[in-house]
């Protein structure tokens, strides 16, 4: 695996955004507005799909392969939330990230989409199959592992440049070791879920910048490990 390193040069990066707390205020709100539209724009498939299904049991494995589109908005948006917070130029960020990353992405995220569907088909069905409320627990704790197994892969394929195979074996190393970060990732998708259930899928939406940032922050030990245990020292 090949650490992912920027180098921003502009001079000193206060002078871009000024030292006063309106200053770098008005940078963040900037910042993540940019970022927030650029996600919708790239996630826009999955929101036209997500607003066009009806809220029913059975479209459930099709609203898990509508959100495939996501998963590259989202290494874009976390690699773009990675830069420093002084860069007034995220949009740039996103979208060479977004470029490079997308085929890479795409790798594991397709494979996964279409086994968390199969699984949601399958949990659907489980109460017409003799016994199948047996496998209920069984299901759900492979589709929550896929998911926080997921996490990582975005955080991984946005902070280096490896093999996808690679970045899976490392990937499923790391769920328990940094189990910091897997139980961030399940906490997001327990807020995502409860939101779409008590709100709506709107206000998900409109938040994809604050799950590209929260997952910035909370990979920061996770990269550090991976970049320490997996990545050729100089």
């Amino acid at each position: 695996m090949d650490a992912e390193t920027t180098t921003i040069r502009r001079g000193d990066p206060a002078d871009e955004v000024g030292r006063g707390p309106l200053s770098r205020g008005a940078a963040f709100i900037y910042r993540q507005m940019v970022l927030e539209a650029q996600l919708l724009l790239a996630s826009l498939p999955s929101v036209v799909a997500v607003l066009l299904l009806d809220r029913d049991p059975s479209n459930v494995p099709l609203f898990v392969l509508a959100l495939l589109p996501v998963a590259p908005a989202l290494v874009a948006g976390v690699a773009a939330a990675m830069v420093p917070r002084t860069d007034l130029s995220p949009g740039r960020h996103f979208f060479r990230a977004y470029g490079r990353e997308l085929v890479p992405t795409l790798r594991w995220a397709a494979p996964a989409a279409v086994a968390l569907a199969l699984l949601a088909f399958n949990l659907i069905h489980l109460d017409g199959v003799d016994g199948g409320a047996t496998l209920r627990p069984l299901y759900s704790v492979l589709g929550l592992l896929i998911l926080v197994w997921a996490g990582h892969m975005v955080v991984l394929t946005a902070g280096f440049h490896c093999r996808a195979r690679d970045a899976a074996r490392v990937a499923a190393a790391q769920l328990a070791s940094q189990w910091r970060f897997s139980l961030g990732v399940l906490s997001l998708l327990i807020v995502t879920v409860f939101t779409v259930i008590v709100v709506s899928e709107t206000v998900v939406l409109l938040l994809l910048w604050a799950f590209a940032g929260l997952l910035a922050l909370m990979a920061r030990p996770l990269l550090a490990d991976t970049a320490r245990r997996f990545t050729p020292q100089a």
